[in-house]
């Protein structure tokens, strides 16, 4: 006997702390992230500005020294693994683009795990064992585009796709869950294997499940994929149920693992 009262789970990361760069506009990954983690996973973020979802606005962001700041900022707390919150951001010139973009994160922050958005997008469609894939995205045409390359370079043919053309970061974000149910929804194809939804400021992981009863097949989203490679590297099991068949082999086993 200690004497001591017991104590209520406050947040604390024992089991893998997570730490994130995030756009500065941006409200979601971050918040979805903690929605899926279960007791002992915490997220940590750092914050970067982005002017505006284009691609000039996109490069205007990987090209500022605040890049670096952000990552060592973050970098210097105790985190196990470290994750650029950005897909469009880290395939926008493709995947050797994204390869180098990992490299810099890792001379920036040697010791915790490092993995991005577009890395975790790949790595989370091979463990559901998708080829052809359907896309969904809030994007304008361009950074669509990008999108389809990038997928079709790493294997994945996209048999059908849909954009949304928001170009406000606040704007993504405000998207109901509802309307992006359905924007899911229009992309289905019988030939593609899994759909996958980029974005890491759209609005997902609350409607993967119900996606996936209606669907029978795969819903991968940026944001659920990155999480999900966090706790891949890391090796911890401690993801909530209900946010995907992409999670089941990462649910922590009595909600607190």
């Amino acid at each position: 006997m200690t004497g001591y009262p017991t104590f209520r789970y406050d947040g604390d990361g024992y089991k893998a702390r997570i730490g994130l760069i995030f756009m500065a506009s941006s409200v979601v990954m971050d918040a979805e992230m903690s929605a899926m983690s279960a007791e002992g996973v915490a997220v940590h973020t750092t914050r970067i500005r982005l002017p505006k979802v284009t691609v000039e606005g996109i490069e205007e962001m990987m090209n500022a020294p605040q890049l670096e700041e952000a990552a060592k900022l973050v970098g210097s707390a105790p985190i196990d693994v470290l994750c650029f919150g950005g897909t469009s951001a880290s395939f926008l010139h493709g995947t050797s683009y994204d390869v180098a973009l990992t490299k810099k994160l890792q001379t920036w922050v040697p010791g915790p795990k490092v993995t991005t958005a577009s890395t975790a997008t790949l790595a989370a469609l091979k463990e559901v064992k998708a080829g052809k894939v359907a896309l969904a995205t809030p994007y304008v045409g361009e950074i669509h585009n990008r999108a389809i390359r990038f997928l079709e370079e790493n294997g994945h043919q996209v048999v059908k796709s849909a954009k949304l053309d928001i170009t406000s970061d606040h704007a993504l974000a405000e998207v109901p869950l509802e309307k992006v149910y359905d924007h899911i929804l229009s992309v289905d194809h019988p030939d593609a294997t899994a759909i996958f939804v980029s974005c890491t400021n759209f609005r997902t992981v609350g409607a993967i499940e119900a996606l996936e009863q209606k669907l029978g097949k795969p819903v991968v989203s940026a944001i659920q994929a990155s999480f999900w490679h966090c706790l891949e590297v890391t090796g911890v099991n401690g993801a909530k149920p209900g946010y995907g068949s992409l999670l089941n082999k990462r649910l922590a086993s009595d909600g607190a693992a």
